[in-house]
């Protein structure tokens, strides 16, 4: 029997995950089978045993449920635990094993893909929500001399980086005020601003010279990416970082790590062709 697999979230029409996970069961010659589910608001649990009771062997879960998979899963992965969001699960028998790839995929694309070392570099990371959270821990295991985490409210901001006090280095968090006089060479945008337009607040001269800036939406120019071109940074959108999360839920799903290049390089020929990018 074909093995299937799902995303999860509401709303889900969007969602490129299907598109994704094809290309790299053909890449493999994995004999899967990947949809989207719409799951109602107060529907999650149900709609997941559903598909579990019909054969389902994992899923990726996306918003608002990430939270919820947290609850609904038997064990999480550590990342998963800190996080405290799940974005993958995989299902054997009465095991439900909660992760959160979004970290490693970030990392990847910075690396990988962007070329961008990691260690020794100021990072700033703008927002201390879900997004935000999700990626810390991956960042931190990479060494950077500096992670910030700014937030339009600062005590959020703080009170997110005081749960990485054991890492090294630590964490801070601060307000984007506070910001001001200080220069980063990677600033990722974790924020939901891009989503309506929205400027964010950000002081002058945060972006140090020959910086990247990376907004994690895709398929829109935002605010975000056009204040740091402005300001000579250079500029990234997280359509491989959604690719490279994708990845590594695959190979917690099939023991396969597969090509992702080939894969991200098709995803942003189909956004520029619908004029998405």
């Amino acid at each position: 029997m074909t093995d299937r697999y799902a995303v999860i979230g509401h709303p889900i029409a969007h969602s490129k995950s299907p598109s994704i996970h094809a290309g790299f069961a053909r890449q493999t010659g994995q004999d899967m089978s990947y949809e989207k589910i719409l799951a109602p608001l107060d529907g999650f649990a149900p709609t997941v045993q559903a598909f579990v009771a019909a054969g389902g062997r994992g899923m990726n879960v996306t918003v608002p449920f990430k939270q919820e998979a947290v609850r609904f899963a038997t064990r999480l992965s550590e990342r998963a635990r800190l996080a405290g969001a799940v974005n993958t699960l995989v299902f054997d028998g009465s095991d439900i094993y909660g992760d959160n790839t979004d970290g490693i995929g970030l990392v990847r694309d910075l690396r990988d893909n962007l070329g961008r070392i990691i260690a020794g570099q100021r990072i700033l990371l703008l927002g201390a929500g879900g997004a935000a959270r999700g990626v810390i821990q991956t960042l931190l295991n990479e060494h950077p001399r500096q992670l910030a985490i700014a937030n339009r409210t600062a005590g959020k901001a703080q009170d997110l980086a005081s749960e990485y006090a054991g890492f090294t280095p630590q964490a801070h968090g601060c307000g984007l005020a506070d910001l001001a006089g200080r220069s980063f060479d990677i600033v990722i945008n974790a924020t939901s601003a891009g989503l309506t337009d929205s400027a964010l607040d950000l002081p002058a001269g945060i972006f140090a010279a020959n910086s990247l800036a990376y907004e994690m939406l895709y398929g829109r120019e935002t605010p975000f990416m056009r204040q740091a071109r402005s300001a000579g940074a250079a500029v990234a959108d997280g359509l491989g970082m959604l690719v490279e999360q994708a990845a590594e839920a695959f190979l917690l799903w099939r023991g396969i790590c597969p090509d992702t290049a080939p894969v991200l390089k098709e995803l942003r020929a189909e956004l520029q062709h619908s004029g998405a990018l």
